[in-house]
């Protein structure tokens, strides 16, 4: 079913950008009785959605309000009044409501039964047909013009149209192979904003040195990666992390690297607990039992139970001792060293992956300058700012994208008659 226009005034509306922000304010503003148009540049709507969550998109995180909130880096509560109007039970809602059935999987992550991320795409999309929405693909926005701090005409790379509404939803700079180049800085500079500088976030962390080329591939799981800065505890979590052949990724890592993308990396200092489960006196033992089922073997092959093959050499030259060493020899300084190579294992980090293995952006429009009901500027009226392109971000898990939803449904929502 089309949408039925209500009234004889309607307000025209322009969209900028075609991805999750986009689309769901798109809709909620032609259901409000407005005229909209959606402006992508790229030939397809939804670019970035496609690759998220590894092709299967984790479109939000099935959890309160309140615990959503918990899980966003930066304010989080200027998205408060956003994430209780259009929290992540009525955004899979929407989605089932559109003919898209949803599975929620450990950590409350959300994806179609599917498994496909253009079911997301597309099913926003329907929704936009549906309500009457135009979308043009292909169509760049280049400026837009502002009269007495009012929005009035748009510029685009086939012409110029009147517009009562624009709601810049460009994304960051992450991925800038999707089309996220970073136009919604330039557009919210134009209109007086100011812009918290970009970093990259959720990525992949190098280390410095040459051990973890070793290690590449290796995956780790049921360990604590924590993070020292200035000498004080900043990060303490469990769970999985990888090596590879920059240094490390991973689901902790990812997270960290959101926390630590504007620190000064010379005074961070990562450690890995690769034993959570064992204390220090716990681990002892298990090693002294090990030992004594192995007495003639060297140490090497006795640690081969313990810890996966590839890290065996490196533990040992930390704890400095000889791989073929013979058990029944170590000394108990030798075994105290193993054990913190083992529950210490410390790495360095020289920089962040770049902005094209990032899979969000930190930094955007200052958010003190915009209404955070709305999503309108406090500076132009009618121009509004959604999703990516705003200072805000959030942990790995389908919230970045709810942020999305819920700041696109926001914009559409508020403009009315």
């Amino acid at each position: 079913m089309r949408f039925q226009r209500v009234g004889d005034i309607i307000l025209k509306v322009a969209i900028v950008g075609g991805g999750a922000a986009g689309l769901m304010a798109a809709y909620a503003a032609a259901v409000n009785g407005n005229d909209v148009t959606v402006y992508e540049k790229n030939q397809k709507c939804g670019k970035k959605i496609y690759i998220t969550g590894k092709g299967r998109c984790n479109f939000t995180n099935a959890v309160p309000p309140d615990e959503f909130l918990q899980n966003v880096v930066n304010n989080p509560k200027f998205l408060t009044r956003a994430i209780y109007s259009f929290p992540p039970e009525r955004c899979i809602e929407f989605f089932e409501n559109g003919g898209m059935p949803v599975k929620v999987e450990r950590g409350n992550r959300a994806f179609p039964v599917s498994d496909k991320a253009s079911d997301v795409t597309k099913t926003l999309e329907k929704y936009c047909k549906n309500v009457g929405v135009d979308i043009r693909l292909g169509e760049e926005i280049k400026d837009f013009t502002i009269l007495n701090s009012t929005v009035s005409d748009i510029i685009t790379s086939r012409g110029t149209y009147k517009t009562d509404k624009i709601i810049v939803c460009t994304g960051g700079l992450s991925y800038p192979s999707t089309g996220s180049t970073g136009d919604g800085y330039r557009f919210a500079e134009k209109a007086g904003h100011t812009i918290k500088p970009p970093k990259q976030a959720l990525c992949g962390l190098n280390l410095a040195g040459c051990f973890y080329k070793k290690l590449q591939g290796l995956t780790l799981k049921n360990v604590n990666l924590s993070a020292e800065y200035g000498g004080k505890n900043i990060f303490s979590q469990f769970g999985e992390m990888l090596f590879t052949h920059f240094g490390i990724s991973g689901p902790l890592v990812l997270s960290l690297s959101s926390l630590i993308n504007r620190f000064d990396l010379k005074n961070l200092k990562l450690h890995i607990d690769l034993k959570p489960a064992l204390d220090n006196e716990a681990l002892d033992r298990r090693i002294l039992r090990d030992f004594s089922q192995a007495a003639n073997k060297n140490i090497y092959n006795c640690l081969k139970e313990l810890l996966p093959f590839s890290l065996i050499e490196i533990i040992l030259e930390r704890a400095k001792i000889p791989a073929d060493k013979k058990v029944n020899v170590i000394t108990r300084a030798e075994r105290a060293a193993l054990l913190t190579s083992i529950k210490n294992f410390d790495m360095i980090v020289s920089s962040l992956r770049g902005f094209e293995e990032a899979i969000i952006t930190s930094g955007g429009v200052n958010v003190n300058q915009i209404n955070p009901a709305t999503m309108e500027s406090k500076l132009v009226k009618g121009l509004y700012f959604c999703g990516e392109v705003l200072d805000v971000d959030a942990f790995t898990g389908g919230f970045n994208l709810q942020i999305a939803f819920a700041t696109g449904f926001a914009a559409g929502n508020s403009i009315k008659d």
